[in-house]
């Protein structure tokens, strides 16, 4: 089957990778070619979700690269909302998980004030996310 998109994106904290993830991951990659996973720094996820990651963001992205979904993973962005990996890698869509509503409503609202390029979103569905989700785990 033809992909839709060569160059797929994802955005994502990535703590301690569990099946969750593999099917966010192999969701997100049935879409594109190649799939590049943006890791959340560590001061963003304690910025963001008020916790510290149980690993380093150097862990996180080097767990991602042994990921057989994963072609490429990547550190976001040092300033929160610049969308520099955007601009960096330039991805032909993005992918979000179910539960990242302010992230979709921040990048259309960008994306519709021209801060951003237009790119697709789409968001994914969940795979058992009352029993998978990291915070349970």
């Amino acid at each position: 089957m033809k992909k839709l998109y060569k160059k797929v994106m994802v955005f994502g904290v990535f703590d301690r990778l569990h099946e969750g993830h593999d099917a966010f991951l192999k969701q997100a990659r049935s879409y594109g070619d190649e799939l590049i996973a943006v890791v959340a720094r560590d001061t963003a996820v304690r910025e963001l979700k008020e916790k510290t990651p149980h690993q380093s963001e150097k862990e996180r992205i080097n767990a991602l690269k042994e990921n057989n979904f994963v072609a490429k993973a990547i550190l976001g962005d040092a300033v929160q909302g610049s969308y520099e990996v955007l601009s960096a890698s330039m991805p032909d869509m993005l992918c979000l998980g179910y539960d990242q509503d302010g992230l979709l409503s921040d990048l259309q609202k960008r994306m519709a004030q021209g801060l951003i390029r237009k790119i697709p979103v789409v968001q994914l569905k969940a795979h058992k996310p009352y029993t998978l989700h990291t915070s349970l785990l």
